[in-house]
């Protein structure tokens, strides 16, 4: 294969294009595309009309091949040809046709989009050493032509996932789709109830944007075809509609699995029919039947961005946790009502089904009984929408579609679009008797209200049934004047006349907004946004809440957001403040929130949260077990936890944990114990089952962190450095100024790059100019530290007058013009492209004074590394210099004391006894100030073990002063360098000793 794609790649050959055509027709044919000769998939010279013949057909694609692809006029006509033949082939088969245009070294993919052809992709095979597996992926994507493919993870994110050809192609086509009918009634309304309900849920987490609603659209789109897939449906015979409207499931009475929702618009416009068709034909390449339900969760993760699960606080459990908590927590699965209130893409929901149905088994309970009581027992609800049509899926996958047999009842899969944290709660849908829900203004602006019977819903199956069947009438062509009858409804139905007329009422209303043109998918408005509120009325509290909820930091929370989030968490004693208030985290309101709405008395909880809820100061609150509130009061009775940090590969980006308890008496509270399990091992790559991964765990009770320690005296005095960000607009790299110079006292400067920028400020243009050079001054950043010694400094425009910064009205900065220049740019910069409104240039520079607070500067101070897999530490003399935020620093009298505190904190040992109390942090690199939570004593020179201890760190400091270090090298590099030779040290084993006689 190989010198066939050199072949191929290779522009400066002499070649014919019929050469090159008969080339990628072999390649065509030998590669993994499911194409054989006898199939005729492969037609070279096509005939496509007028006299013209397209050079390679292959199913939906055609394929124009050129000698050498020129920018320019020539590239334009090759687009031009190619257009003609998409267009050409789209309207004789009414499919959505892929045109792709290549000289076998560029390949460029291009769809048809309004009117236009436009590039969707493109991809360059190297003529040296061509990487033929990259080529297939991406022709692959293009052509769709596979089959049976089977749906590992890597397959899955390599074929389906955002950075693939399919879904650039999908995402493009659904995007000019959505461009083009965005004013019709119908989608137009659809869009405003998924922004409504979105917007009850995420408050301004959400933002109500075009391209996001498309997103959701393919995503969901994709979700229900698949659910058809696994369940060994022949998604290619089905129409479009009855594929996004679920009507398959809906014959099959198995509601809840595929909704007419938001997103059903794609079958209502013009053009979405080959839209679904083509995504359906992407799709179904896979054997779905072959899927482990672990598979839901990669595809989710592959096709949402991984900023957009942060920003969500998404991180997901592996298999054999959720299946142990399940075993550990769900001990009566027959008799207790599970809700996994952040469920995700149904992780524990799998379990607990499966745990339901064996239980069902062992106790002889018949099948259609069983599945009728499952989906009264086991719940989730989560406010993604994709992750709710995924885990609906895999709920499906766990009762398995062999026992989903004509010998049952009509089942509802109970997973629900919905906001558990309730920020905005929304008890005004229910009253005393009946749930309601406003469908907007009508014509003549009054606003119509559908209601119903509040009783209806401790019967989900049946209440779905209900609405769904409303909907369906209401949308049938009038025989009359009037709306339909019902009698025929409320006899299937057994609908009491008590309840008829209020039925009636909604349906006369849902045939009016049908008449009106806006839709009927109300039922899945209310069922979705009713549920949770539902789950929350005393009477239908849950026995167990398991689940892994958000981790959402409170930086990473919008404003508004963060304001709500803050007085939630101050009205329940939550919120700790301070220096700790960018540390909350979401996680421990959510549990408290869900615990205090959804569990009945006495039931269990246990959830999986970030290790600092264990021991850090921000978790104080959520450890109590008391969350006070005016309307209820909620009372923990903690019983346990797992601490989970000493896992490797760790199982969640930071340090995790699992807290248990349950819903307690007020006279019963009990705080979280001092005592924890502590899990240590190593994980195998492919351990799923709890059964494959518990012999690689040993698992021990210890003493958490924090409990009976006494800090040391230098805490108060420990200070974190300046936050100097975004580096674009203050670190800088100076020249001479040209044959001609400045003159005195000014330099010649220009914004320090790095590869490690993010956007938007890597993709800006670096600032430069000429500033005076006393405003230049010298920066120690986290990669200057090394243990015993301090690299060469970096350089900062920073606008400091003696320990104040001249950016405020009244200060002096324009007597500077070259300081004053650079920092109204600066300035410029910031306010056109930071994140948040919420701080200035200059406040953010300044944050929590850490710049302005190191002056005037002490002779000495001692700085060590804010995170790392150790800590470094090393004595700074320079007053002049400035501590950036990736170090710590603390004043120090005398050298002496300096090489006292030197010689602990860089020892092993001391990084071992930090550990456990440093917060997040997978492999608990967060040192921050937690290093002085243990009794180090303050430098005593009158004290033998201190003077030994300072006298080892000069004899280590000057090991350290006299090592030849390679200008340039990594900084980690370095450090280990360093251990590595300070491990041989005389002195080493000296130092572990005494410290951990000190500390221990």
């Amino acid at each position: 294969m190989q010198p066939l794609l050199a072949r191929i790649a290779d522009r400066r050959a002499a070649r014919s294009e019929a050469t090159l055509q008969a080339d990628i027709r072999q390649l065509l044919l030998a590669g993994d595309f499911g194409l054989v000769d006898s199939h005729l998939d492969v037609d070279l010279e096509a005939p496509a009309g007028g006299g013209r013949r397209i050079d390679i057909e292959v199913g939906y694609t055609v394929i124009e091949v050129k000698r050498r692809l020129q920018s320019g006029r020539p590239l334009q006509e090759a687009e031009r040809q190619l257009d003609g033949y998409v267009r050409s082939r789209s309207q004789e088969s009414s499919q959505r046709y892929v045109g792709i245009l290549t000289d076998g070294a560029t390949w460029r993919a291009y769809q048809l989009t309004a009117d236009s052809l436009t590039l969707i992709d493109s991809h360059t095979l190297a003529a040296t050493r061509p990487d033929g597996l990259a080529l297939f992926y991406w022709l692959e994507g293009v052509l769709a032509t596979s089959q049976r493919v089977r749906p590992a993870p890597a397959e899955i994110a390599r074929r389906l996932g955002a950075a693939s050809t399919s879904h650039k192609l999908d995402r493009a086509a659904l995007a000019a789709l959505y461009e083009e009918h965005a004013q019709v009634p119908t989608v137009k309304l659809k869009r405003q109830l998924w922004a409504g309900l979105l917007d009850s849920a995420l408050g301004t987490q959400f933002v109500d944007d075009p391209d996001l609603f498309v997103e959701h659209t393919l995503l969901m789109n994709s979700a229900h075809i698949i659910a058809h897939l696994v369940v060994g449906i022949d998604a290619m015979d089905l129409q479009p509609q009855d594929l996004i409207t679920g009507q398959r499931f809906d014959q099959a009475r198995i509601l809840g699995v595929v909704e007419h929702d938001f997103f059903g618009w794609t079958t209502e416009v013009p053009g979405g029919r080959e839209f679904v068709q083509a995504l359906t034909r992407r799709l179904a390449r896979f054997d779905w039947l072959r899927a482990d339900h672990d598979i839901l969760k990669v595809l989710y993760e592959s096709m949402i961005g991984a900023e957009t699960r942060k920003r969500m606080g998404e991180y997901y459990t592996p298999d054999w946790l959720a299946e142990h908590l399940v075993d550990t927590v769900v001990t009566d699965p027959l008799r207790q009502r599970v809700l996994d209130p952040a469920c995700g893409s149904g992780t524990f929901l799998f379990h607990a089904v499966r745990r339901y149905l064996a239980a069902a088994e062992a106790a002889a309970v018949p099948l259609d009984a069983a599945l009728t009581q499952l989906t009264k027992h086991v719940v989730g609800v989560d406010l993604h929408p994709v992750a709710v049509a995924l885990a609906r899926v895999t709920y499906l996958l766990a009762i398995g579609h062999e026992r989903l047999t004509d010998q049952r009842d009509a089942i509802t899969i109970p997973v629900y679009l919905g906001d558990s944290m309730q920020w905005r709660e929304r008890r005004d849908l229910f009253s005393e008797e009946h749930v309601r829900i406003s469908a907007g203004y009508n014509a003549s602006e009054v606003e119509e209200w559908l209601r119903f019977p509040k009783e209806l819903l401790n019967e989900p199956s049946r209440f779905d049934q209900i609405v769904a069947g409303l909907a369906s009438i209401a949308a049938k062509p009038k025989e009359g004047n009037g709306p339909p009858s019902l009698t025929a409804f409320f006899h299937r139905m057994k609908i009491g006349p008590d309840d008829q007329p209020m039925i009636l009422s909604t349906f006369e209303a849902m045939c009016r907004l049908h008449d009106e043109g806006r839709d009927h998918i109300w039922s899945y408005y209310l069922r979705n946004l009713a549920r949770p509120v539902w789950l929350a009325i005393d009477d239908n509290r849950v026995d167990v809440l398991i689940g892994n909820p958000p981790w959402l930091s409170y930086r990473h929370m919008p404003v508004g957001m963060q304001a709500m989030f803050k007085r939630l968490s101050q009205d329940r004693g939550l919120w700790r403040g301070g220096q700790f208030a960018t540390q909350q985290d979401l996680s421990g309101l959510f549990v408290a929130r869900a615990i205090q709405q959804y569990l009945c008395d006495g039931g269990a909880f246990a959830f999986v949260l970030p290790n600092a809820a264990l021991d850090g100061k921000h978790y104080e609150g959520f450890r109590s077990g008391w969350y006070r509130d005016e309307i209820e009061s909620t009372t923990v009775a903690f019983t346990g936890s797992w601490d989970l940090r000493r896992l490797r590969p760790h199982p969640f980006p930071r340090g995790a944990a699992v807290v248990f308890g349950s819903k307690a008496a007020t006279h019963s509270r009990r705080s979280l114990p001092s005592i924890t399990e502590r899990w240590t091992g190593r994980l195998g790559v492919d351990t799923r089952s709890w059964k494959q991964t518990a012999p690689s765990i040993s698992r021990e009770h210890v003493p958490l962190g924090r409990e009976s320690l006494a800090e040391s005296p230098y805490k108060p005095n420990v200070r974190n450095g300046a936050t100097i960000f975004p580096r674009i607009l203050f670190f800088v790299e100076t020249d001479s100024g040209g044959r001609l110079g400045l003159g005195a006292g000014r330099r010649s400067v220009r914004s320090t790059r790095s590869n490690l920028e993010k956007a938007p400020w890597k993709d800006l243009p670096a600032l430069e100019g000429v500033v005076e050079a006393e405003f230049i001054r010298r920066v120690l950043l986290g990669e200057s530290l090394v243990p015993y010694r301090i690299l060469p400094a970096k350089e900062a425009v920073l606008p400091l007058d003696g320990d104040a910064l001249m950016t405020g009205p009244g200060s002096r900065l324009d007597y500077y013009f070259g300081l004053a220049e650079w920092w109204r740019r600066a300035e410029a910069t910031w306010e056109a492209h930071r994140s948040s409104a919420r701080l200035t240039l200059a406040e953010r520079l300044n944050f929590h004074r850490g710049l302005t607070a190191q002056f005037p500067a002490p002779p000495l101070r001692l700085a060590y590394s804010a995170s790392g897999m150790h800590v470094a530490a090393a004595i700074v003399d320079d007053p002049a210099a400035i501590i950036e935020h990736k170090l710590y620093w603390v004043p120090i009298t005398n050298w002496e004391e300096g090489l006292f505190l030197s010689a602990i904190l860089n020892s092993t040992v001391l990084t071992e006894f930090a550990r456990p109390m440093m917060s997040y942090g997978k492999d608990e690199r967060d040192i921050d100030k937690y290093v002085w939570d243990l009794p180090i004593p303050r430098y005593d020179d009158t004290n033998p073990t201190h003077q030994r201890l300072a006298e080892f760190g000069r004899e280590q400091h000057q090991t350290v002063a006299g090592l030849n270090l390679v200008e340039g090298m990594n900084f980690v590099t370095l450090r280990r360098r360093i251990r590595a030779e300070l491990a041989q040290h005389p002195t080493t084993s000296k130092i572990e000793a005494i410290v951990t006689e000190m500390l221990g």
